[in-house]
């Protein structure tokens, strides 16, 4: 009997992490036959979980959702990782969730073993969260961009642009990254077939909001930083190209998200904008490293001015 309930957990461990498994993964994975992944399923749906199965060779196993919420198995780590996450949401951030955070909160708190709690109060202790301003998201938007780049499916969604512009995109989920109060979307542009960041609370869901699934493709590099300089780059009004006396590694250090190219040891291409060019010449100073602006002509106009200004207040001295 212990063993049963034992291979009951695990399987619905199983079937809680992924969307659908088929009969001969879930034997292989439990060490059974497929008959007892069968009698197992049967025990169970009687226990309140709506497990679903497809027949046929492309058949399988998934959890769905039923008229009430079953208990869910968590892991250690995850209970500290929920605890702590209700805590921040608790704080804003997700439209409406406040209250009901509070309140799943306090369940789980009371139900957490004393070196979990413990674990938790610590992390809530010494951490400071600092709300900011940016739009709420509703919850349900993120759980369905989450569920469908779990899943490999392709969005449909309205978008609208910082401008106010609006566009009807089509693309392959990856990421969702929390920067600043605000959420965004990393994401294949199936149309412009590119990748691209998506502010969430821009985007508006088709119904239904999931389309085809899709082969993941690789990652372009390092996804906090890829958001980072999509973010920095997306309203900028002018961009420049400028070539840095300096070792790439050295301007990437700075910590400032740009986007810079090596082009031999002492020397770098950096891309940067802003919403003027007399600003992003002044900006440019404040690496304190010798430069070349490469394009636009504007932009070498605005550093030639500027220069022109710094050298009359110092000329009569």
């Amino acid at each position: 009997m212990l063993e049963t309930s034992a291979r009951l957990l695990k399987l619905l461990s199983l079937l809680q992490a992924h969307k659908e498994w088929s009969g001969p993964e879930l034997a292989g994975r439990l060490g059974v036959s497929t008959r007892t992944i069968r009698n197992d399923v049967e025990r169970l749906r009687t226990l309140g979980y709506p497990v679903h199965a497809t027949p046929g060779v492309a058949g399988g196993y998934r959890l769905g959702a039923g008229a009430a919420l079953p208990p869910l198995l968590l892991d250690d780590e995850e209970a500290v990782a929920v605890a702590v996450g209700l805590g921040r949401a608790a704080g804003g951030g997700v439209a409406g969730i406040e209250e009901t955070s509070v309140r799943a909160l306090a369940k789980l708190e009371q139900v957490l073993p004393s070196r979990l709690r413990r674990r938790v109060n610590a992390l809530n202790t010494h951490t400071v969260h600092i709300p900011g301003e940016a739009p709420s998201v509703p919850p349900e938007t993120l759980t369905t961009i989450a569920n469908a780049a779990r899943d490999h499916e392709r969005l449909r969604f309205d978008y609208t642009g910082h401008k106010g512009a609006g566009s009807r995109r089509e693309a392959e989920p990856y990421r969702l990254v929390h920067r600043r109060g605000r959420w965004y979307l990393m994401a294949w542009d199936v149309e412009r077939a590119d990748w691209r960041t998506f502010r969430v609370d821009r985007i508006t869901l088709k119904v239904p909001a999931t389309g085809a699934r899709f082969t993941p493709r690789d990652l372009p590099g390092d996804v906090a930083e890829y958001v980072e300089r999509g973010i920095s780059t997306a309203m900028w009004e002018h961009r420049g190209t400028v070539l840095l006396r300096a070792p790439a590694e050295r301007i990437r250090d700075l910590g400032y998200g740009l986007e810079i190219e090596e082009v031999d040891a002492g020397t770098c291409l950096m891309r940067l904008g802003g919403d003027n060019l007399e600003g992003i010449a002044a900006w440019i100073g404040f690496l304190g490293v010798d430069f070349e602006v490469l394009d636009p002509p504007e932009l070498a106009e605005a550093v030639r001015t500027l220069a022109e200004r710094y050298g009359r207040a110092v000329s009569d001295r």
